[in-house]
């Protein structure tokens, strides 16, 4: 049992049995003040577990895609050919409320990037490559000229991204008169 909370530090007398463990006063508090910071530490993690619940159980739709981010303004030049650079990135999208939230991971607290469902102007289908292991790819273009293309390795899933953001983007936020 003893070895079960060993650490290094802790000079453990005799390694079989029941044996008596000598600690100084300086051990002793640093090993309370060691608990006093995993519990703060449990507490942090269960408050962040609980909002992030929060989130996810009045989500729309949320779930990982990977995205990468291009400027679709008409007044800036075509972009360069990069198909062959990997910028593609794992992230963790909720369509949460009136917004699109773009997390890191799924466990973030905030997130890297957002945007409101009233400024997508388009969504739709890319074309796929014929690469091995491509992902059914589509984007979502916003007023400001920000172009979110988003792919995932589902086709079900990406039809389920496209109903919902079509849905959404097609229901404009009605402002009660009055």
């Amino acid at each position: 049992m003893l070895n079960m909370f060993s650490l290094r530090w802790l000079p453990w007398i005799g390694a079989v049995g029941l044996q008596k463990v000598q600690l100084s006063a300086v051990e002793l508090e640093s090993l309370r003040a060691e608990l006093a910071d995993i519990e703060q530490r449990e507490a942090l993690l269960k408050a962040r577990l609980e909002h992030i619940d929060g989130i996810l159980r009045s989500a729309r739709l949320s779930g990982y895609l990977y995205i990468r981010t291009r400027t679709a303004s008409p007044r800036e030049p075509a972009s360069i050919d990069d198909t062959d650079v990997e910028d593609w990135h794992p992230r963790f999208v909720v369509i949460h409320g009136q917004c699109i939230f773009f997390y890191l991971t799924s466990a973030d607290l905030s997130p890297m990037d957002s945007t409101l469902l009233s400024d997508v102007v388009e969504v739709g289908s890319l074309p796929r490559e014929e690469e091995e292991g491509m992902r059914y790819p589509f984007y979502i273009l916003t007023r400001q000229g920000l172009r979110y293309e988003c792919s995932h390795a589902s086709k079900l899933q990406v039809g389920t991204w496209l109903s919902a953001l079509q849905v959404v983007s097609k229901s404009e936020v009605l402002v009660p008169n009055g």
